[in-house]
C-alpha cells in the first residue's frame, strides 16, 4: 500500500519562499508520477503541478508558472515542491498524490485528480499580505 507524508508547510509573509516534502513509501516511487493538489477555504481542489515518473518532465498551472518548481527525488522516494514569491492567494492546504500508473501505462493525466491513486493527509500553507 502507497503511503504519502507531506511536510513543510506553515506561514510565510507574501513574497517569501517555502519547501513542501512528499515522502512515498510503498509502490516503486521511480515509476510513479507526482502531483501536489491544493485547496482553500470555499473552493474546489485544485491542481497545481506534476512531474513525470522519470522527474524530466514537469507540468504547472498557469497560476504558479515561474514561481513553483516540482521536482522529485527517487533516491529519497521524495517529491517536493519549491515555491517562491508566494502571493495570499496562494493560501491553502496543499496535498501530493501519487500517480502508480505513470510508466506502466504509458499515459499521465497529471490534472485529473481521480487517476492519482495515493494522498497525503495535506499541509496547510498560509500567506499573509
Amino acid at each position: 500500500q502507497v503511503q504519502l507524508v507531506e511536510s513543510g508547510g506553515g506561514l510565510v509573509q507574501a513574497g517569501g519562499s517555502m519547501k513542501l516534502a512528499c515522502v512515498v513509501s510503498g509502490g516503486t516511487f521511480r515509476t510513479t508520477g507526482m502531483g501536489w493538489f491544493r485547496q482553500a477555504p470555499g473552493k474546489e481542489r485544485e491542481w497545481v503541478a506534476a512531474v513525470g515518473w522519470s522527474g524530466t518532465t514537469t507540468y504547472y498551472q498557469d497560476s504558479v508558472k515561474a514561481r513553483f518548481t516540482i521536482s522529485k527525488d527517487n533516491t529519497k522516494n521524495t517529491a517536493f515542491l519549491q515555491m517562491d514569491r508566494l502571493k495570499p492567494e496562494d493560501t491553502a492546504v496543499y496535498y501530493c498524490a501519487a500517480y502508480s500508473q505513470a510508466l506502466s501505462s504509458g499515459t499521465f493525466y497529471y490534472r485529473v485528480a481521480d487517476k492519482y491513486d495515493a494522498w497525503g493527509q495535506g499541509t496547510q500553507v498560509t500567506v499573509s499580505s
